[in-house]
């Protein structure tokens, strides 16, 4: 019989705007407890919209964390109170690529990092593409990003010359592409957008009352 893992007791380490740090304290296959620390995350999704020429529309923007700018996917986080993923997508797709879909459909339920991090991200497929009024960036970074529309075969190539290695770009990247070649026999159904996003982290959405999500 596998092993239930219960978390007897946990401390909030750190509690900042878009991550937290818990530490959980959990009951052991051998009969002990061990502590395990979690970073915690709004959830988010992400938009590989690919329109009638087979190209997938592709954002540069600068990552702190790795000190250089990386193609992704337009995406964003889950971090408006009671927002679906599929509304979050289609605001995220006019934010950052002034783009909005008539067909839309759920790829891909990814967690980034499961050793540490609860981070899990919702990668949609948007078709019927329409260019639409791009807001007026709000953040630093978006006011810095670029935009590239790439065919599907050539970001297949970039993936693995190294030039595009965000991990939800190159999982949206290679799922469109396999969808799309399935697109004539329905081989590759896509799920229902509106379908539960099980994974979608809840612990911060639980503390913190929103409307914005990134206030404490």
């Amino acid at each position: 019989m596998a092993h239930d893992f219960q978390v007897v007791d946990s401390e909030l380490l750190l509690d900042a705007p878009i991550l937290a740090v818990r530490r959980d304290n959990v009951t052991m296959p051998g009969g002990g407890v061990a502590s395990r620390e979690v970073v915690e995350h709004l959830g988010a999704v992400a938009i590989a919209a690919v329109d009638e020429r087979g190209r997938v529309a592709m954002v540069q923007q600068y990552r702190h964390s790795v000190g250089c700018r990386l193609w992704e996917l337009p995406a964003g986080l889950l971090d408006v109170k009671g927002e679906t993923p599929v509304r979050a997508a289609q605001r995220e797709l006019q934010e950052e690529a002034g783009l909005a879909a008539s067909d839309w459909g759920v790829m891909a339920d990814i967690v980034n990092s499961p050793g540490y991090c609860e981070e899990a991200c919702r990668v949609f497929l948007a078709r019927g593409l329409t260019e639409v009024e791009r807001p007026e960036a709000t953040g630093d970074e978006e006011a810095d990003m670029d935009f590239e529309w790439v065919n599907l075969d050539d970001a297949c190539r970039r993936i693995f010359a190294g030039e595009i290695t965000n991990s939800i770009a190159v999982a949206g990247i290679f799922a469109a592409r396999e969808v799309l070649r399935g697109a004539g026999d329905g081989s590759t159904p896509l799920r229902d957008p509106e379908s539960d996003f099980e994974l979608r982290p809840t612990s911060m959405a639980r503390r913190r009352q929103g409307p914005d999500l990134k206030q404490q």
